[in-house]
């Protein structure tokens, strides 16, 4: 499966970055509470920037703009943690860079100036984390360095339930707010949905949590503006988290085959193996079947 990132957070990206109507200013919100300014949009130079698909086809970051042309910022939002953000920013930022600074500026003489990056990750998702933490590149390093040659650093932000509400960046930051009291509406919503909801179904579901969120006055013009796209992203995303739950699933049922296997080859009863590697009694003895068929054939 190819991953879609521009479906998979398209409704954080559009509505922080590229709505074409308050894109810039939701954006320039979240920068003031990230950094306790005040800049005015009127007096702000923001550049959204992505990375050159001719470089790399499928590979998408959800936000990265250009803040006075020096400085570009980075945000990722997500519903699933991941300790290789570091590396992944880092990728974003080279890969950016060749969309930034012309190709034969790099060989010439004098300094070529590029914009400093900073990073950030907001997480949403079920799995309980801590409100903040900093994430580094250096940590995945195979050997240690005291002073680490390349480093990124990563702030990660969880805004979900709780422990986002208490956040300075979320109470700073209105339409943040607004942001994840939605997906709070959303998750009860989807909560509700039977186990393998038809396309209608979700429809249905996304619909109803859009129309709350609008008689609650929660990002009620932008989800006016735009409930369609806002359903299909969702549609979208759900469809990925799902294809990406099954094969995790698959993927997890093969390895306590593959053990089953191979514990029964070396002779362990299957009620042993059944309670090892947690498949059911009868799908061991159904393979042990299958391991002697074979042995004898």
């Amino acid at each position: 499966m190819t991953e879609n990132r521009e479906i998979k957070s398209g409704v954080f990206a559009d509505l922080f970055c590229d709505d074409e109507k308050d894109g810039k200013k939701n954006f320039l919100s979240l920068y003031n509470a990230l950094h306790g300014t005040d800049l005015k949009l009127e007096e702000t130079t923001l550049e959204r920037q992505r990375i050159p698909q001719s470089l790399y086809k499928t590979f998408y970051n959800d936000i990265s703009v250009v803040v006075n042309g020096k400085l570009i910022v980075l945000v990722e939002h997500q519903s699933t943690p991941n300790e290789n953000m570091p590396l992944r920013f880092l990728e974003y930022y080279v890969h950016l860079l060749y969309g930034i600074v012309p190709a034969d500026a790099r060989y010439k003489k004098n300094r070529c100036k590029i914009p400093a990056p900073e990073f950030f990750v907001f997480y949403n998702g079920d799995e309980k984390q801590e409100g903040e933490r900093i994430l580094r590149l250096s940590d995945a390093f195979v050997e240690r360095q005291d002073e680490p040659v390349c480093e990124v650093v990563v702030k990660f932000s969880n805004i979900g339930g709780e422990v986002g509400e208490n956040l300075r960046v979320v109470k700073n930051c209105d339409i943040l707010k607004q942001y994840c009291e939605f997906m709070e509406i959303i998750a009860r919503h989807r909560a509700l949905m039977k186990k393998n909801p038809t396309g209608a179904d979700a429809r249905g579901c996304y619909e109803q949590a859009i129309s709350e969120a609008i008689s609650k006055n929660i990002l009620a013009d932008y989800l006016s503006r735009k409930s369609t796209e806002v359903k299909n992203m969702f549609i979208g995303e759900y469809d990925y988290d799902t294809d990406v739950r099954v094969q995790r699933e698959e993927a997890a049922e093969q390895r306590a085959i593959n053990s089953a296997k191979n514990l029964l080859n070396e002779g362990v009863a299957p009620e042993v193996i059944s309670r090892c590697v947690g498949l059911p009694l009868e799908q061991v003895l159904e393979l042990q079947k299958e391991t002697r068929a074979s042995a004898t054939a």
